[in-house]
């Protein structure tokens, strides 16, 4: 019987929240956490899934096509989308689904399983084109946004598929580098709030984008990717005041994203300096876009006190998670700081190398 275990990692963004649907950069890193995903040829035809996290079980005909699609059913939509590049199941499999990824909390555990379910797919039934990590990224993107209309950007499925640290260009033409392999004194603390994340989303790119086009009726030349910060007078008084904060924050944003992929391109990497940068992108995050909530807000000064150089929110926000860069000789303490703060989990994570068949 054939068998196949597709590995996906988690990830988490270090600068660039609420940037990628802008077209500006970021900077993110798989870690090591995991979605397994362990396939067994049945000789069925259908994919049985024992989703034992979640204690569900899915089964799916391998010949349906989904016409239509249900709201965030990616197993679906990316059978779909493979199924255009040549990947037809041909015999079904019985699927364990576990991981170690915490649901719902910033750490992209969704799309860590999409690029599981991607990867095995591939590699049980192939594509008609080359399979390198960019593909399977692209798949990702493809399954997940682009088929549901979802508003989400490209860093989960970039990160994820090519794993390390990434630096993920994200405007026209969209292109990646991977700047480094490893990150001492990363540490993740899990909130327990669940993030919201589709609406809240929705809401920050729409005031973003609304107060761009405004100030580009006003400045025929003005180009998001050459504005600096001591330019965010000039634009202010031609934006209604509710819409301020959103174009701040994307101006900011990119400047510490900036600043911080000088700081990657160095060959010893300067931990506090990195940190300052990330509570700088982090103040942005709370003031501006008014993203967090108490708790993440108290595991951060709370780590902060016990030594951390750096902490923000991950993600969409309204809950999940924080990531945090520390002395490597402190991580413990700051791990203790975390969750006597009142996270949920806590625990140092290291860089991983992306979605694998193993």
């Amino acid at each position: 019987m054939k068998k196949i275990i597709s590995l996906a990692p988690g990830r988490t963004c270090l600068f660039g929240d609420h940037q990628d649907y802008l077209g500006l950069p970021v900077i993110a890193c798989a870690i090591n956490r995991n979605i397994q995903l362990t396939a067994v040829e049945n000789e069925t035809s259908v994919f049985k899934l024992n989703m034992e996290d979640i204690n569900e079980v899915r089964v799916i005909d391998i010949n349906a096509t989904f016409e239509e699609l249900e709201p965030r059913d990616y197993f679906a939509s990316s059978l779909r989308v493979l199924r255009r590049h040549g990947c037809i199941p041909t015999v079904g499999y019985d699927i364990t689904v576990k991981g170690d990824i915490p649901i719902n909390s910033g750490t992209s555990s969704s799309s860590a399983l999409l690029m599981a379910w991607i990867n095995f797919l591939i590699t049980a039934y192939g594509v008609d084109c080359e399979v390198t990590p960019e593909f399977i990224a692209q798949m990702g993107y493809a399954s997940e946004v682009l088929e549901h209309g979802e508003p989400g950007g490209m860093m989960d499925h970039f990160s994820i598929g090519v794993g390390n640290i990434v630096h993920i260009n994200t405007s026209v033409p969209f292109s990646y580098n991977i700047i480094g392999t490893q990150l001492k004194g990363l540490i993740t603390g899990v909130s327990g709030v669940p993030k919201e994340t589709i609406g809240l989303i929705g809401e920050l790119k729409g005031n973003a984008l609304l107060a761009i086009d405004i100030i580009k009726q006003n400045f025929k030349d003005f180009d998001l990717h050459k504005t600096e910060l001591e330019d965010i007078d000039k634009y202010r008084n031609y934006l209604p005041d509710r819409l301020i904060p959103f174009f701040e924050a994307a101006i900011k944003n990119y400047q510490y994203t900036k600043e911080a992929l000088k700081e990657f391109d160095k060959p010893t990497l300067d931990l506090v300096r990195i940190g300052e940068l990330m509570n700088m992108h982090h103040a942005v995050l709370r003031d501006l876009l008014k993203i967090t909530v108490p708790k993440i807000d108290d595991m951060i000064n709370a780590a902060l006190r016990a030594g951390a150089y750096g902490a923000k929110i991950v993600g969409s926000g309204g809950g999940g998670s924080i990531v945090v860069i520390a002395d490597p000789k402190k991580e413990d303490a700051v791990v203790a700081a975390i969750l006597a703060a009142g996270a949920k989990e806590a625990y140092t994570v290291t860089v991983d190398p992306g979605a694998r068949v193993i």
